[in-house]
């Protein structure tokens, strides 16, 4: 039998830039992108996914710069996908892209509400053991939109509401790795969500990323099996990683950072099988 591989959406950044604010990373970076040296990182991260994951790529759109974050595409569950409905206006043209794509691809697509706010696997992550949603709310996701993705995907969502502008998507500062392990930084989120964290993750599998780590958006990563392809991690963090059986994998993507965005943002996984 063939082993089973990821399958990994990505856009090229043909039309990335930073034209706009819609987080505090963006402040003071309009117009002081290096457009190859963007390309440059955003293949790099690519080849780097490619030896353990299938690509494949959305059609990039002008005016649409931040297209080249996929995670925010929507979550996909199975052959079942929920798909974004920005918060900010800038990026709502991006949703009919997206949903087709979802459409030619074979997903059932949820109709959900376009008064409700979500924004994706930027703010739904599926725990890698537990049999539930890990689903963020407070900055670009409204709380409505969690009942209609337990609904859709028949799964328990565990809410969790973050607290700091800077973390504005839970996959800025929360990061689901295989085994059941956890890396987070606790800050970004409310008493209430760390309660509920610790409750469901065991400590021992609880790796703590702190701020000078979060704010490199190490927690920002892709995990695949073993592996985690993050932007930089400091040598304690690694170490940790390395200690709980994962090979680290450091892929600079710093003009996306720029944006608010890191390894993590510029993918998404299509082929989320369903588990019982």
């Amino acid at each position: 039998m063939a082993e089973f591989r990821d399958t990994i959406l990505m856009c090229p950044p043909d039309y990335f830039t930073v034209e706009y604010v819609i987080n505090p990373w963006m402040a003071g970076h309009k117009g002081s992108m290096d457009k190859n040296l963007a390309r440059q990182q955003w293949e790099a991260l690519r080849d780097a996914l490619a030896q353990y994951a299938d690509i494949v790529t959305i059609e990039p759109r002008p005016e649409l710069p931040d297209m080249v974050f996929t995670a925010n595409a929507g979550v996909v569950y199975g052959r079942k996908a929920v798909a974004s409905h920005f918060m900010p206006m800038e990026r709502r043209p991006e949703e009919a892209h997206f949903k087709k794509w979802f459409r030619d691809n074979g997903f059932e697509l949820l109709d959900l509400d376009e008064k409700i706010g979500f924004e994706g696997a930027g703010d739904c992550l599926l725990d890698r053991k537990g049999p539930w949603l890990w689903t963020g709310l407070g900055f670009r996701t409204e709380i409505e939109a969690h009942e209609e993705l337990r609904k859709f995907f028949d799964r328990e969502v565990v809410s969790i509401r973050l607290v700091d502008s800077r973390f504005y998507h839970i996959d800025t500062c929360f990061c689901p790795l295989a085994d059941g392990f956890l890396m987070y930084h606790p800050p970004a989120f409310d008493f209430d969500s760390r309660i509920a964290i610790e409750s469901r993750v065991p400590s021992h599998k609880r790796i703590v990323v702190d701020t000078m780590d979060a704010g490199n958006f190490a927690c920002n990563a892709v995990n695949i099996g073993d592996q985690v392809f993050l932007n930089k991690a400091s040598k304690p963090l690694k170490a940790r990683l390395m200690l709980a059986g994962f090979t680290v994998h450091e892929v600079d993507v710093s003009e996306f950072l720029k944006a608010g965005g890191s390894t993590k943002c510029l993918t998404l996984k299509v082929d989320e099988p369903v588990t019982t």
